[in-house]
């Protein structure tokens, strides 16, 4: 992979933590493009990682090997059809981290024999412990998935699914997860506050047993349902917890949601194809 010239077209968080990983994974900045319309992101990045930055995505398609498609969804038709031209004659590797932006479109835009791998990361990718989902069309090579996989797996984990609705289920539960945290963090630090803890103390608490939980999880065979009892004393007081989120549907809760958030992840990438 240190080899590969990588072209990132747009500057944001997103584009940025990959292009941190990548440097501390090895990968030479000098071999890294990166182009964006806001020319003070461009200086940042040239500034703190030493890449090459254009405001023109034609040039950084004409120095890459493969490019990685970091622009907002609703921007990315324009972006792809003015740079189509170049990818097919380049015969670019593509790979896009916008959500709801189905292969079908890509192809449409950047043409029908386009490589393109299409990718679903999530926000701690911004910390480096990021969750991507990736899936290929049948123009990827076995070494431009490696390329593609090498990529996301420099700020987290990185698996491949079989089919690309799998990407629905994925925006569902890594891609939208991260907000659940907070959401249930939230929650419990205003509980917290109202059992008299201070709002220093309560969220440190909070974010440490977060943390911890989800390192334990992490670093064990068993099950989260596993754990869970593992750590339940019988009439205790986190059975006791326990037992009032289940009298509360809290299964039933987040399986609904988890649908709801799959279901719009299939309705933004119709709208798109239908535009």
């Amino acid at each position: 992979m240190k080899t590969n010239k990588i072209g990132f077209i747009g500057g944001g968080n997103m584009a940025s933590s990959l292009i941190s990983g990548l440097i501390a994974s090895g990968h030479s900045p000098q071999q890294i493009w990166v182009s964006d319309i806001n020319p003070d992101t461009l200086k940042t990045l040239a500034a703190n990682l030493n890449v090459n930055t254009s405001a023109s995505n034609n040039a950084v398609v004409n120095e890459a090997d493969v490019i990685v498609l970091a622009v907002k969804p609703q921007t990315l038709a324009d972006v792809a059809k003015s740079i189509a031209p170049l990818i097919q004659q380049r015969k670019s590797l593509v790979v896009s981290i916008a959500a709801g932006i189905s292969q079908n479109s890509l192809s449409n835009w950047l043409g029908a024999d386009t490589a393109i791998v299409r990718c679903m990361p999530n926000t701690p990718a911004l910390v480096l412990t990021g969750a991507t989902a990736l899936h290929a069309n049948n123009k990827v090579t076995r070494e431009q998935r490696d390329l593609a996989e090498n990529i996301l797996r420099s700020v987290g984990i990185a698996l491949w699914v079989e089919n690309e609705n799998e990407l629905d289920a994925v925006t569902a539960v890594s891609g939208s997860g991260p907000a659940y945290y907070f959401l249930l963090m939230e929650a419990m630090e205003k509980a917290a506050l109202e059992l008299g803890l201070s709002e220093t103390t309560a969220r440190l608490l909070v974010q440490q047993t977060a943390l911890g939980a989800a390192k334990i999880a992490l670093e064990s065979s068993e099950s989260p349902e596993q754990l869970r009892k593992r750590v339940t004393s019988p009439g205790g007081t986190t059975q006791q917890a326990i037992e009032t989120f289940q009298q509360g549907g809290f299964t039933e809760l987040v399986s609904k949601a988890l649908h709801a958030a799959r279901d719009r992840s299939i309705e933004m990438s119709k709208q798109t194809e239908n535009t």
